[in-house]
């Protein structure tokens, strides 16, 4: 079978075709974006300042790469992994009114993003913890970066992926979250076993 690669920007017919387990690959810009680079933005659209990228049918990735500056000044990716979503979680409903389609990241959002999802036309993929190198292999280069004066971990990223991934749909626009059933399968487990 072969890999699905979505190229981005994704449409809302293909994350809406998209569902809890799926397996993929992205291929275009990728932004990364954590607590400050979500902070900022919020205050870029709170002052009315135009936003430095087209976040429309954007993938973000919550993650803070590491990088190494080159001679000519700018800059190669080392390594980049996923860092917590749920503290970028406050700026969810921002996001998604920005028009972007998926969201790289571990752990997953709160069960009520998922309304957003549904609404929006949104996916959560599931990014490998600890797969930091393997990840990095799929980026080609690094298109530019904002925010830098928040440091390296929170600036805005912009990489270019030729085929990045894997990443497992971990909340899908249906209302599905994989999260969910994990808990809930050891709930019930925990139960049988505990009483």
């Amino acid at each position: 079978m072969a890999d699905k690669i979505l190229d981005i920007p994704l449409s809302e017919e293909e994350i809406r075709s998209l569902h809890v387990g799926d397996v993929v690959y992205l291929r275009g810009p990728i932004y990364t974006s954590r607590d400050m680079g979500h902070f900022t933005l919020k205050q870029y659209l709170d002052e009315g300042k135009a936003l430095p990228v087209d976040f429309n049918g954007a993938a973000i990735f919550h993650a803070g790469p590491v990088v190494k500056k080159r001679d000519d000044g700018g800059y190669d990716l080392v390594v980049i992994g996923p860092t917590t979503s749920i503290r970028m979680e406050p700026y969810h409903e921002m996001v998604a009114r920005l028009g972007v389609r998926g969201i790289i990241g571990k752990g997953g959002l709160a069960e009520d993003s998922l309304k957003q999802f549904a609404k929006s036309g949104q996916v959560y993929f599931q990014a490998a913890p600890g797969c930091a190198v393997s990840l990095a292999e799929g980026i080609e280069k690094i298109d530019g970066v904002y925010f830098l004066e928040h440091g390296v971990p929170e600036a805005l990223w912009i990489l270019r992926a030729r085929k990045f991934g894997p990443l497992v749909v971990g909340m899908d626009s249906h209302g599905k979250s994989i999260y969910a059933e994990i808990r809930k399968s050891a709930d019930a487990r925990n139960k049988e076993l505990y009483g």
